[in-house]
């Protein structure tokens, strides 16, 4: 870890550290989604998922939104060479998470019995210890982030879900072998629902096990550099050192703006699922088993596939924070506009063509991920319908950390508020006055995403009179893309025909994907050389534009 005053601003590289390692991550929570759904059934997963959205808001009103908070604070301390201070400041959220993550996972635990339905309260439970576990790490890796370091962040993410896969995966099966004395499944089916249960539990531990192994990986880090940042301190040379008193009030000043708009930003998942599940088997009368296998075919797969292209924003999201906090604290106003712009290009050179990719290729790219054929028709089509919603959350995702970084912290609550609003709006009345069942919840999440991105884009021209720059970041990357998704989709239907193996289809129609929208965004003036050489790997982009003669 160097000092983010003697280090080259490459804001957009660290993202790529970062999204490479979350894209890494969300692969491997894929892969293990389909041995741990064929270990304990739709319905388990149903209820694992049902109860990791209520884990999840409680986790993204303690602790979630941590490490960005942080990360902001202390990077304005850095920017002024207040290393007492910025230090000072990465005790006391360590003391605040430790209070507030012990409250949260009582309150959790607890009061389990009050969220959800029945059969997922035992698997909320085992859940709920990890808040006080992710609220620690959280401030562990915020601080390496504002320091303009995110290979820590990135190594533990990683760490996190293998062992969260191998764990998820074993204690699945050792749950329902020790709690139902056999793997059999039974015909009965209050021991079909137990058998669910004890296996979404086991998955659920994998989860606590993980952000376990993260933490003791970011602790050790530390630890290392604990003699460098002590000599530091002893070099600082401010004279206004901050009282732990001012800096508390400071933390919450930041981080309960932070919470609260993540919050409402992801309140849309749980949300949408209470009332899902509540209307659809209370008042259409249709079956538990029935409801909860569709969302857990809607939230388990379609959705963690649309996530994995979101990864890079998000990575992007964290990255730029203590950048833009940075120079807004030096009101260098006209860099900060630039490095907006630059990041909102960046991400949508990615986002288009994954939201492309997906509409073209749902069907083989889901049953290469989950290859259960009494879902993946299901999960295909909805696959397809959330395609849009990769754009759209990239955006907002983005814009969400610029307006925190920036100081309008409470501009991203207001317009989360009034999507969330609006969305759960079309989302009763879909429920009640048509039988588009768990499509409502994807015609819902569209909305939600749609209606965020708009909001906070305007929120950023207003703030700071950000215009983004429209042809090369939106038009071209859209027109290569569309050519880049039927080719895509040629190549895969005729290796289809061919073969008759959809995974020996899907993987080369995959490759002619990525490699006609390199040629064709190249060709359309839409990336600069300048630009390539900024991407991570970005002088290997260039070396091979050259010899194909691109550039």
């Amino acid at each position: 870890m160097s000092s983010s005053g003697k280090r080259k601003d490459s804001f957009i590289l660290q993202a790529g550290i970062l999204a490479a390692a979350g894209f890494i991550s969300r692969i491997i929570g894929l892969l293990y989604v389909s041995p741990v759904t064929r270990i304990i059934g739709p319905v388990g997963l149903g209820y694992y998922q049902t109860a990791y959205n209520y884990y999840a808001i409680v986790l993204m009103i303690s602790s979630y939104s941590i490490p960005s908070a942080i990360s902001k604070v202390i990077a304005q301390k850095l920017s002024l060479r207040e290393y007492r201070n910025a230090h000072r400041v990465f005790i006391c959220a360590m003391y605040y998470v430790l209070g507030v993550g012990l409250v949260a996972s009582l309150l959790l635990f607890f009061g389990a019995r009050y969220l959800g339905t029945e059969s997922a309260v035992p698997v909320l439970r085992v859940l709920a210890p990890t808040i006080f576990l992710y609220g620690i790490l959280g401030v562990l890796r915020g601080y390496f982030q504002a320091h303009k370091s995110m290979v820590q962040t990135s190594f533990s993410q990683i760490l996190e879900q293998i062992i969260n896969a191998a764990v998820s995966i074993g204690a699945a099966y050792g749950f329902i072998v020790l709690f139902m004395g056999t793997y059999e499944k039974s015909e009965v089916p209050a021991e079909q629902t137990s058998r669910a249960v004890y296996g979404a539990m086991g998955s659920a531990l994998g989860t606590g096990a993980g952000v376990l192994a993260a933490l003791l990986f970011m602790a050790a880090i530390y630890a290392l550099n604990r003699p460098m940042i002590q000599r530091r301190i002893k070099r600082d040379q401010t004279r206004q050192v901050d009282s732990y008193r001012d800096i508390s009030v400071m933390i919450l000043q930041v981080v309960l703006p932070f919470i609260m708009s993540t919050a409402i930003y992801n309140l849309s998942s749980s949300l949408n699922n209470k009332l899902y599940t509540d209307i659809m088997i209370k008042f259409r009368q249709v079956a538990e088993d029935l409801v909860v296998g569709d969302y857990g075919v809607f939230n388990g797969e379609a959705m963690k596939i649309s996530n994995i292209p979101i990864a890079f924003s998000s990575a992007m999201a964290s990255a730029i924070i203590p950048t833009v906090s940075q120079l807004v604290a030096r009101r260098q106003l006209a860099d900060a506009r630039d490095k907006m712009a630059q990041a909102v290009k960046t991400i949508m050179l990615i986002s288009i063509p994954s939201a492309v990719g997906l509409f073209a290729l749902a069907k083989p790219i889901t049953w290469l991920l989950f290859p259960d054929e009494t879902t993946i028709e299901l999960a295909a089509r909805i696959l397809m319908a959330l395609a849009i919603s990769v754009i759209f959350y990239a955006l907002s995702t983005l814009s969400n950390s610029i307006l925190q970084g920036i100081g309008r912290v409470n501009t991203p609550i207001i317009n989360a508020a009034i999507a969330l609003f609006l969305q759960t709006v079309i989302l009763v009345s879909l429920l009640f006055f048509t039988d588009l069942g768990i499509y409502a919840v994807v015609i819902a999440t569209i909305i939600y995403s749609g209606l965020m991105c708009v909001l906070n884009q305007l929120s950023m021209h207003k703030a700071l009179g950000y215009r983004q720059e429209i042809m090369n970041t939106f038009i071209v990357p859209f027109i290569a893309s569309a050519f880049m998704g039927a080719c895509a989709w040629v190549v895969y239907e005729v290796l289809l025909m061919l073969t008759g193996s959809i995974v020996i289809s899907v993987l080369p129609a995959i490759a002619v994907a990525v490699a006609v929208y390199f040629v064709l965004l190249i060709l359309f003036k839409g990336v600069t050389e300048e630009e390539l050489r900024a991407m991570p790997k970005g002088h290997l982009l260039v070396k091979v534009a050259r010899k194909c003669r691109l550039l």
